[in-house]
């Protein structure tokens, strides 16, 4: 509470600021009703972070002049449903940031997004939200790599938009822990109905016969045709003598004052692990269907529907909330409301 009363202090006085500078305090409340059943095993609960992830950010740029601005955006996950922060070892979890942007780009500063990760999830209908989430195919590998959605210590440079063309670089310096040394570029087009990119990143890891390296490639593109706008992607993951591959496709579907969201990923597990173990059978495949309906600018509700498929000893589950069996399925339903202020 005492956080939260600061961010309402700090808005309340930068609201007296002179107009060539702003803060904004902004938020989402995400909640709904949850049946997931995991093998022979279900459980029903309220559950949070169905269609969006429940946060709290604060938010303020200031123009310096000459086309110079520099911004700062500070921004904490929540689990509205017990009321506590998503991460408990530090508040400001999903960023926190300070930029400098300009005529020539934006240099920005601190936690936020790792270039590959948006490389995939910049392309997913659910962007990687809820039941239907993608990044549970994303493996580590067994490694402790801590970079495959977010990075510490992060230097990143975007590139302004020159005829559609944009790109981003960020490296992450790692302070001498491992897992969290790392680097990455993307290249993409966005212009009009049409928008493609590719990236690739390296983590340092702990070395596994003499490799040291964990490498992410993604190439994904999206169009919109008006009456339905069409994504997919392709990702890979690779350490040591291990791979993980994912292929995607989803659409969207404008219905009145609602949207209609489907999408197939196929996770492809190849190689053989340091315990000399095969993993070519540890596939595993996943169906989502959803539907939102916006009552307003702000609030909407939403209900969606998610099986996955294991095969081998895969155990993706839709939701953890109960123990899978390896190669069993996994079967969730949601109904909930989210608003936004």
């Amino acid at each position: 509470m005492k956080r939260i009363a600061t961010l309402a202090g700090l808005t309340a006085v930068c609201a007296t600021a002179s107009a060539q500078s702003s803060v904004t305090l902004y938020g989402v409340v995400d909640l709904g009703v949850r049946y997931v059943k995991n093998g022979d095993a279900s459980v029903t609960s309220l559950a949070s972070n169905g269609n969006n992830t429940s946060r709290l950010g604060v938010r303020g740029i200031e123009d310096l002049g000459d086309g110079l601005k520099a911004g700062f955006q500070l921004e904490t996950g929540l689990s509205p449903d017990t009321g506590t922060q998503q991460d408990p070892a530090r508040f400001w979890n999903r960023r926190s940031t300070v930029s400098l942007l300009g005529r020539l780009g934006e240099l920005r500063l601190g936690r936020d997004y790792t270039v590959t990760y948006l490389g995939y999830e910049d392309y997913d209908v659910w962007s990687d939200i809820g039941l239907s989430s993608v990044g549970k195919f994303d493996s580590s590998l067994g490694t402790a790599r801590d970079t495959a959605v977010r990075s510490d210590n992060q230097i990143a440079y975007f590139t302004p938009t020159l005829g559609g063309f944009y790109g981003r670089a960020a490296v992450a310096l790692g302070e001498g822990v491992v897992g969290k040394k790392h680097a990455a570029g993307r290249f993409g087009y966005a212009a009009g109905p049409v928008d493609v990119s590719v990236s690739y990143g390296l983590t340092s890891v702990a070395p596994v016969g003499g490799d040291d390296t964990f490498s992410t490639f993604d190439v994904g593109a999206s169009y919109d045709f008006g009456p339905v706008k069409l994504s997919s992607y392709f990702s890979q993951s690779s350490f040591a003598d291990q791979k993980v591959a994912n292929v995607y496709l989803g659409g969207q579907v404008p219905l009145g004052l609602g949207l209609v969201r489907a999408s197939y990923l196929i996770s492809n597990l190849s190689g053989t692990t340091p315990a000399g173990v095969g993993v070519d059978a540890n596939d595993a495949h996943q169906f989502a269907l959803g539907y939102l309906y916006n009552l307003s600018k702000r609030t909407a509700l939403y209900s969606n529907v998610v099986h996955v498929t294991n095969k081998g000893a895969s155990a993706i589950a839709v939701d953890k909330n109960s123990t899978l069996v390896a190669g069993k399925g996994s079967t969730g339903v949601d109904l909930g409301v989210r608003h936004t202020f």
